[in-house]
């Protein structure tokens, strides 16, 4: 299983993608977004998965990032 963060332009996007991808049996929290990575509400959804997920994301999506090894973040979609 790989992990993710999703970072989202309003908190709403990312409540509803928190809740879209439990929906689906994929565990996923909302927690405020690591330094190094930047959002436009503050707020992010860290989950574990085999695959991104992409189509579970909110509209409001900004970001979304793979968790590699020491805690480096690889972009895999941008929502300009």
């Amino acid at each position: 299983m790989n992990q993710y963060i999703a970072t989202f332009h309003t908190h709403l996007a990312a409540l509803t993608t928190a809740r879209a991808l439990g929906a689906e049996g994929i565990p996923a929290k909302m927690m405020p977004v690591p330094r190094r990575l930047s959002s436009s509400c503050g707020t992010c959804v860290r989950y574990e998965a085999g695959e991104a997920c992409l189509p579970a994301m909110d509209a409001d999506v900004e970001r979304v990032y793979e968790i590699g090894a020491e805690d480096r973040y690889v972009l895999l979609m941008e929502n300009k």
